[in-house]
C-alpha cells in the first residue's frame, strides 16, 4: 500500500513553536493542576512567611526585654554603689568635720590653758592668807634702826604659811641680822620682795618659785617682839631700797 505524504522538505519545529508549545504545555499543566500542585511549596513558603518573620520577631523582642531587664539591674547597681559612695563621702567628711573640731576644741582649750597659767604666773597674792597687816609702813619707833617701820608686819602665828607674793628666783635664803630668818626674791618685773623673822626657810639661793608657792614658816627670829611677818617691796636687794608694800601690792591686783 503506499502513502502520500505532502509534498516539500520534512521540518524540526522552530524555536518560536517549541517555546509557545511549552507555554501551551504549562498552561494545559495548570488546567490539570500540576502546576498548582507544584506551585503549592512556593505559595505555603509565601503563607508562611509571615508567621516566621512573626517567629523572628518574637526572638527579638524577647532580647529587647532582657536586655533592657539587664540594663535595669546594672543601673540600679550603678545607683547602689553610687548611693553606696555618696553615704561613704559624706561619712568621711563628718568624721574629718568632727576631727577638725575636736582638734580646734583641744586647741582652744589649750590656749585657754596657757592663758590661765600665764596669768597665774603673773598674778600676785598676799604672802600669808586670810591675815591682816598689824603694824604699817614708815611707822616710827626705837624698836627700828632706821627710825621707823621699812615694810609691812602681817599678823600670823608662829608655824604659819608664808608664801611668794609672784613670780621670781630667791637671791637670798639664810640669817639676816635684824630680820632673823629672812629670804629676799628678785620679782620677775625687776622689783624685790622680803620676809623676815622667819621660824625656817623652805627655799635656797637660785631656786625659782611661783605666785602662792609655800618659802617658809612664820616666827620670831631677829629683832621683834613677838611671831609675826614682816614684809618689804624694794626696788633693789639691798636694805634701805624699800618701798610702800601696801601700795605695791594693791597695784599688783592684791587687796590688802
Amino acid at each position: 500500500m503506499a502513502f502520500t505524504r505532502a509534498t516539500g522538505k520534512h521540518r524540526r519545529p522552530s524555536a518560536m513553536s517549541r517555546k509557545s508549545a511549552n507555554i501551551a504545555g504549562i498552561a494545559t499543566l495548570a488546567t490539570a493542576g500540576v502546576v498548582g500542585t507544584l506551585a503549592s511549596p512556593a505559595l505555603a513558603a509565601e503563607t508562611s512567611a509571615p508567621a516566621a518573620a512573626s517567629v523572628e520577631d518574637t526572638g527579638i523582642t524577647q532580647a529587647i526585654v532582657i536586655g533592657d531587664s539587664l540594663a535595669d539591674r546594672i543601673d540600679a547597681q550603678a545607683a547602689a554603689q553610687k548611693h553606696a559612695a555618696d553615704k561613704a563621702r559624706a561619712a568621711a567628711e563628718a568624721k574629718r568635720k568632727a576631727e577638725a573640731k575636736a582638734k580646734e576644741e583641744r586647741a582652744a582649750k589649750e590656749r585657754a590653758a596657757r592663758e590661765a597659767e600665764r596669768k597665774r604666773l603673773n598674778s600676785f597674792v598676799a604672802p600669808i592668807d586670810g591675815s591682816y597687816v598689824s603694824t604699817g609702813y614708815k611707822t616710827g619707833g626705837s624698836i627700828w634702826s632706821s627710825g621707823s617701820h621699812t615694810g609691812i608686819d602681817f599678823h600670823a602665828g608662829e608655824g604659819t604659811s608664808v608664801h611668794a607674793v609672784g613670780l621670781g628666783t630667791v637671791v637670798e635664803a639664810g640669817w639676816g641680822g635684824a630680820y632673823g630668818n629672812n629670804i629676799v626674791i628678785r620679782m620677775n618685773d625687776g622689783t624685790y620682795t622680803q620676809y623676815g623673822h622667819l621660824s625656817s626657810i623652805g627655799v635656797s639661793v637660785g631656786q625659782r618659785v611661783e605666785p602662792g608657792q609655800q618659802i617658809g614658816i612664820s616666827g620670831d627670829t631677829g629683832n621683834t617682839t613677838g611671831p609675826h611677818l614682816h614684809f618689804e617691796a624694794r626696788t633693789g636687794s639691798s636694805y634701805g631700797s624699800d618701798i610702800d608694800p601696801i601700795a605695791y601690792l594693791r597695784s599688783r591686783g592684791v587687796n590688802v
